[in-house]
């Protein structure tokens, strides 16, 4: 019984997972597709640093609660 409440806890996890995915596809094929003139230091940071620190964010404050 414990392990199913575990699992469903973290669901919103995997949905946030896939939003941000989705989200970093979209703008990575807008980026591509347009030459986006923007610095590779930015690009960089917006497609992979701050996804990442959101997500790991996310994970900590959803396993931290009881």
């Amino acid at each position: 019984m414990a392990q199913a409440a575990r699992n469903g806890r973290l669901v919103p996890w995997y949905i946030g997972i896939v939003i941000v995915l989705a989200a970093v596809a979209i703008v990575g094929y807008q980026m591509w597709a347009t030459s986006c003139p923007a610095p590779t230091i930015i690009e960089i940071g917006a497609l992979t640093v701050i996804p990442v620190v959101y997500l790991v964010l996310m994970y900590l404050t959803l396993v931290s609660q009881k």
